[in-house]
């Protein structure tokens, strides 16, 4: 691939992002200018939302992470919720190919996808490893916990769901405002 047609990808892959946000309707939007000729045919194109997915899921499970260590279970239950957010078009698209796949070749490749989220979700809580044969049903439950949390609320930021306690000073000093007022 040609520097220029890997740019040009990635443009008609934004381009794929931002129409499935706006139709919303789980379908790959084959009609968007660029598709025909950046993507092999609906698989590739899917491969490459599944990636940008993937990718975005993991930043954001590091990010929730840095801010909230010690409840693994419910950063990445946020992160995937604010994912979903962020994504709500590719994750309609990933949602719906994953139950109507076109052929055998797709319905192997979104079952190694869903397999590997989970994978990742349930290692990032901590409840599991790599290779460990529970991993999927644990990260299937923390999938289904984080879409009961992204219906209908608002994505949430860490500054939001890990405020800082407010600095209240000495048990002198306030006594000492106390007095004073």
């Amino acid at each position: 691939m040609t520097w220029k047609a890997f740019h040009h990808r990635g443009e008609t892959l934004r381009s794929v992002i931002a129409t499935a946000a706006v139709r919303r309707d789980g379908r790959l939007p084959m009609d968007v200018d660029g598709v025909s000729t950046g993507f092999r045919d609906e698989l590739d194109l899917l491969a490459a939302l599944t990636l940008k997915w993937h990718t975005r899921l993991s930043g954001q499970i590091e990010r929730m992470l840095s801010f909230q260590p010690m409840d693994l279970d419910e950063a990445v239950a946020i992160a995937w919720s604010n994912t979903a957010h962020e994504l709500a078009g590719v994750r309609l698209i990933i949602d719906h190919y994953r139950e109507h796949p076109t052929d055998d070749a797709m319905a192997q490749a979104m079952a190694v996808a869903r397999f590997k989220e989970h994978h990742l979700l349930a290692v990032m809580a901590g409840r599991t490893s790599i290779g460990d044969e529970t991993a999927d049903r644990i990260g299937g439950d923390i999938e289904e916990r984080a879409r009961l949390l992204h219906q209908g609320m608002p994505m949430i930021t860490p500054d939001a769901a890990y405020a800082e306690p407010e600095v209240r000073g000495t048990l002198l000093e306030r006594l000492r405002a106390v007095v004073a007022a």
